[in-house]
């Protein structure tokens, strides 16, 4: 029997800000344990908690970028538990009236429809040691997060990270999260069911928590949609339950029955009224949006011409979209610009897709795409002089003329070094004599080196073939 596999995800985000969500504790990643808590996020008697301003406006920030309507009305709740790393019995955060709803995400020619986007507060973090002991690590409690969370639109793990992506590149274009998912700033639960081909109702689902790489997530879809299809296969019934992702193992664990709403007995939080935000509020925000990845993409296309490949790229990274525009902005050479940074100095910047600001000098990039543009220095030179300026912060002009760089365009002295050449590579010229069009492809090699890669090529493969005549 054929199944249709469907996913709905809920992402968990933690918030850039500087202190926490209720409390003026820092938020700083990699203190010492437990020496960032106060008695509000330890839920000591006595702590009166306050709504950050910061959360609620990156809230809604992410909450606009996804196309979503926004609750004017919002109030706070407790959902109560008890777990180790959650020190006041229960966790603030929003189930009657989220900040956000009803959005979508556009990911190709399909739309993945946004259910809701809630702001709450996180948990803190166990640790367990070789010993077999837990310790608790409270700096992470009451740390902002939004948790969004899709309809069930997915049906394969390629549509689910290729949401992921483009999700991740939104949080950073409006620098509300770091997303780095190996910090636990970014973590991912999947929801996941199938279903015989043509069933309308969708079947029972199993949730897998905590993912906390791209790799993980596909992964787990992966088996987790086997290991359903199998046990259907075999007449068994699925269990709606919590489950665990061992990456080490390539397997999910079932944890606990799943839980719903009324299990964690949500009430309206007392400690914290009700958030009104007015019209007024709400445009401010809405007008300071910057524009999106996807919608760079689309102007890169238009305005200038670039290929779907390169816009695409170029449109991913803040910094690095910061640094195309504002180079090629001063020199007037977009094309030639996003040449550069795709060709030569996205390979020297292995985490490019993390950086929020421009990864070197947009005046220097300017200046060396004008120079080999100019016939100053030819290709291979630029490359150099890219590299040392990324690398040492040099001025590019000085550079060239300190190094003895300026292009080659002597005849005279492009000649002698073609006919010294010629004499010394007597095998590649009689394989050139004797038809092998490759030997002139190494010939020219051999008189750049010669020329220590200085000389105009084309001016070189001029003279070298018109001394081959």
């Amino acid at each position: 029997m054929k199944y249709e596999v469907t996913v709905g995800l809920e992402t968990h985000v933690e918030l850039a800000t500087k202190s926490k969500m209720f409390c003026g504790c820092s938020t700083a990643f990699g203190a010492e344990p437990n020496s960032q808590c106060c008695p509000v996020c330890l839920g000591l008697p006595g702590g009166v908690p306050v709504i950050n301003e910061t959360a609620v406006e990156f809230a809604l920030k992410v909450g606009m970028a996804l196309n979503c309507e926004i609750n004017r009305l919002n109030q706070f709740d407790r959902k109560n538990y008890y777990y180790p790393d959650l020190p006041k019995g229960y966790q603030t955060s929003q189930l009657y009236l989220p900040i956000c709803h009803d959005g979508h995400l556009d990911i190709g020619e399909r739309q993945i429809g946004i259910h809701e986007l809630h702001l709450e507060e996180d948990a803190g973090k166990l640790i367990h040691d070789d010993t077999g002991a837990s310790l608790i690590d409270l700096n992470r409690s009451g740390v902002p997060l939004i948790e969004i969370v899709t309809e069930p639109d997915f049906h394969s793990a390629e549509e689910v990270v290729e949401y992921l992506v483009r999700l991740r590149r939104i949080l950073r274009c409006l620098k509300v999260s770091d997303c780095k998912m190996q910090e636990g700033s970014l973590r991912v639960d999947v929801n996941l069911s199938v279903r015989p081909e043509g069933q309308s109702a969708l079947g029972t689902r199993t949730e897998m928590k905590n993912l906390g790489s791209f790799k993980a997530v596909r992964q787990a879809i992966e088996y987790e949609s086997k290991r359903q299809m199998e046990a259907l296969e075999r007449g068994e019934t699925i269990r709606m339950e919590t489950r665990r992702w061992d990456e080490d193992k390539g397997i999910s664990i079932a944890m606990r029955k799943k839980e719903s709403a009324a299990d964690y007995r949500y009430f309206p939080d007392p400690d914290l009224v009700p958030l009104y935000l007015d019209e007024g509020y709400l445009s401010s925000i809405r007008s300071a949006l910057p524009e999106l990845p996807e919608e760079k993409r689309v102007r890169y296309c238009k305005e200038y011409g670039l290929p779907e490949y390169d816009a695409k790229l170029l449109s991913s990274g803040v910094g690095v979209s910061t640094l195309f525009e504002e180079a090629a902005a001063l020199c007037g050479e977009y094309r030639e610009v996003g040449k550069y940074i795709l060709g030569d100095l996205l390979r020297l910047l292995p985490d490019w897709e993390d950086a929020v600001t421009a990864p070197m000098d947009a005046q220097k990039l300017a200046d060396i795409v004008t120079m080999q543009k100019q016939g100053h220095i030819n290709r291979a030179v630029a490359k150099e002089v890219l590299v040392a300026a990324y690398e040492q912060g040099i001025d590019p002009k000085a550079y060239v003329q300190e190094h003895g760089l300026a292009m080659i365009t002597d005849p005279e002295r492009i000649g002698e070094a073609v006919a010294a050449v010629l004499q010394e590579e007597e095998k590649i010229l009689k394989d050139y004599r004797s038809g092998k069009e490759k030997a002139l492809t190494a010939l020219m090699g051999c008189c750049m080196r010669k020329l220590k890669g200085k000389a105009d090529p084309a001016l070189v493969t001029k003279i070298l073939k018109d001394t081959l005549k």
